[in-house]
């Protein structure tokens, strides 16, 4: 055998036989079927010159193999000055370490060698200003300009290199930290933050429940915060404080919503941080402190099923964690699924219907895109490489598909007694498909087997695309919208008699989604001057317009094109409008141009991506 297959198998012994199920990562280093982490405490201090981190990390471990010693951690990047173990007395003793070479992909192994199971190490290190999960701004790229900004982004496998971790999703660890920053400027984590504290004696934090790696986020910067209700707040850049309460002010009603359809919220607040434009997704469901794109602040709350997504991830990922990142959708398309069922509770069904209907179209759009092989939830292969991992976009409108066709043909009155005992039967536990497919048998199909065969089953898993018993969502509003489309498409309707008046967001986005490479420059012209929609303060519809206008070649909405992609960061906009700007040699040119000055201002994860999307 391999010793990645002989590790697998160690695995699935120690699953089968141990109170604990163990799935093999592919993407971590760690010996987790020997040794896990139980508490992790941070003591690290912020250095915006150096763009660093330094100080140490401390591991207290469970030892699961009474015969092991050495513990295997996720680096990369970082710079260990020295390594200690505490004995059974509480002594501190350095001990013999060594660094794997670097792996492109995971980085470098850790190995630690010891003379007995310690209950504790600590190592000391500091991080490189090329971290991958951390952002440092300059004060030019904040909103005041007057102070420097730092952000993690510690998905999927990025917290390694800001922390020495088992960077596994499926490891859980409570932890604590004490944080050192310079003067003036506020620090929070995925803890518990008091908007009180004023950082005298270093920043404290602390997180009672456990958690995964790649929910370990710290951000720090010029910040205020604003309370929202009596559990949930806000902070962000004080120029941008009071835009997003507004934005956010039904997230108390959201949580409520979300605790009537599946349970207690657990971890105490729920808070968010809103962050510089260079943050690199939407949000993320870091708890305690989501962090979000101020992408989302349109001035009428028009885009809030971001925040409802992010909430959601409090049952779906957060509380109940995909084993490795090959179960990706376990997160994702439960989590999609939840949100649905949140925006129904808090603004109507037809509301909850306009949005699953974008997200479904958009999900069959993006499957021209895709190659088959990877447009199943997952497959077949042994878990031992990230190469045989499926699409990470359509696992979020897919998965959600899924549970939907079961609530539909199950009904409610069966169907969400079910999920919500999923979540609370799994409550702080990372699990695998094979999992939730055991769950489904025994508590759902066992009881109603007519809800899905297990042929169909297989193919929602296994098969590619969409199966052909799935159901579409169908809103009123949206499909009268089609004839205005279509007769605007013709020519029948001219753009001045288009009555935009009562039209939501979303109206807009599946208009703009429907006319992309259909409509010419000199429609997209008339569009935008009778609508202003290269100036609009919607994100969603901003991204939409300036990508039908790249197709048309309406290259007059350049220099606001240009703008928004200098000051918007988030790979959702960025990475599709450089593609598309790449297929014309002249558009290609500018781009390329345009990125030069603009790649330094996203984060790293997004220059990476941007850097494919250019040189494919």
């Amino acid at each position: 055998m391999t010793s990645s297959l002989l590790r697998a198998t160690a695995c699935a012994i120690l699953g089968l036989h141990g109170a604990t199920a163990f799935a093999f990562d592919p993407l971590s280093y760690a010996n987790v079927e020997q040794v896990k982490t139980r508490a992790l405490h941070l003591d690290l201090k912020a250095d915006f010159k150096k763009k660093t981190l330094a100080g140490h990390a401390e591991l207290t471990l469970d030892w699961l193999d009474k015969d092991a010693r050495r513990l295997v951690l996720d680096t990369r990047e970082l710079a260990i000055s020295k390594i200690e173990a505490q004995d059974a007395r509480g002594r501190w003793t350095p001990v013999h370490y060594t660094l794997a070479p670097f792996d492109k992909e995971k980085g470098q192994a850790l190995r630690i060698d010891l003379a007995a199971q310690a209950p504790k190490v600590r190592i000391h290190y500091r991080t490189a200003p090329t971290a991958s999960a951390l952002q440092w701004l300059t004060p030019a790229q904040t909103l005041s300009g007057k102070r420097p900004f730092m952000f993690s982004q510690s998905q999927s496998i990025n917290a390694r290199s800001w922390a020495p971790v088992q960077d596994t999703p499926a490891v859980r660890f409570t932890y604590t930290a004490r944080i050192d920053a310079p003067e003036g400027l506020r620090v929070v984590m995925s803890a518990d933050n008091d908007p009180k504290a004023t950082g005298k004696g270093g920043w404290k934090f602390s997180m009672p429940q456990p958690i995964p790696s790649y929910l370990l986020a710290i951000g720090i910067g010029e910040l205020e915060a604003r309370t929202l209700g009596g559990r949930t707040g806000v902070y962000a850049e004080p120029k941008r404080i009071e835009a997003a309460a507004y934005e956010l002010a039904d997230t108390e009603k959201m949580v409520a919503a979300a605790e009537s359809l599946y349970g207690p919220y657990r971890w105490g607040r729920y808070d968010m941080l809103v962050l510089p434009p260079s943050f690199p997704i939407g949000g993320m469901e870091n708890p305690r402190l989501t962090f979000l794109t101020p992408t989302m602040i349109a001035g009428d709350r028009s885009l809030v099923d971001l925040i409802a997504h992010e909430l959601a991830h409090s049952w779906s990922g957060n509380l109940v964690t995909n084993a490795s990142w090959k179960h990706w959708w376990l997160n994702e398309g439960f989590t999609t699924y939840v949100t649905t069922r949140i925006l129904e509770k808090l603004y109507g069904e037809e509301v909850a219907t306009m949005n699953l209907q974008l997200e479904q179209e958009e999900a069959i759009a993006s499957l021209a895109e895709i190659s088959k092989e990877k447009q199943a939830l997952l497959t077949r292969d042994p878990d031992t490489s990230s190469a045989t991992y499926t699409s990470e976009d359509l696992a979020y409108p897919k998965g959600a598909w899924l549970l939907r066709t079961l609530e539909q043909r199950a009904g409610r009155a069966v169907f969400d007694p079910f999920l919500r005992g999923w979540f609370d039967g799994h409550a702080f536990q990372s699990v695998t498909t094979e999992q939730f497919v055991a769950y489904l048998r025994t508590n759902l199909l066992a009881k109603h087997p007519q809800v899905m065969s297990e042929a169909e089953l297989d193919e929602w898993l296994y098969g590619p695309g969409i199966p052909a018993g799935a159901k579409y969502a169908s809103s009123q509003r949206l499909v009268a919208l089609d004839a205005t489309t279509a007769a605007w498409l013709k020519g029948t309707l001219p753009t001045a008699q288009l009555d935009t008046k009562g039209w939501s967001a979303l109206e807009w986005m599946k208009f703009l989604n429907d006319i992309d490479n259909k409509a010419d420059a000199a429609r997209l012209k008339e569009l935008d001057a009778a609508f202003g929609l290269a100036k609009t303060g919607n994100n969603e519809v901003a991204f939409r317009f300036y990508r039908a206008a790249v197709h048309a070649g309406y290259r007059a909405v350049r220099p606001q094109l240009q703008a928004f992609l200098m000051s918007v960061g988030r790979q959702k906009f960025v990475v599709p409008l450089y593609a598309a700007l790449r297929a014309n040699a002249e558009d290609r040119a500018w781009a390329e141009n345009v990125y030069k000055t603009a790649r330094e201002r996203y984060h790293p994860e997004t220059q990476g991506s941007v850097d494919r999307a250019l040189t494919k």
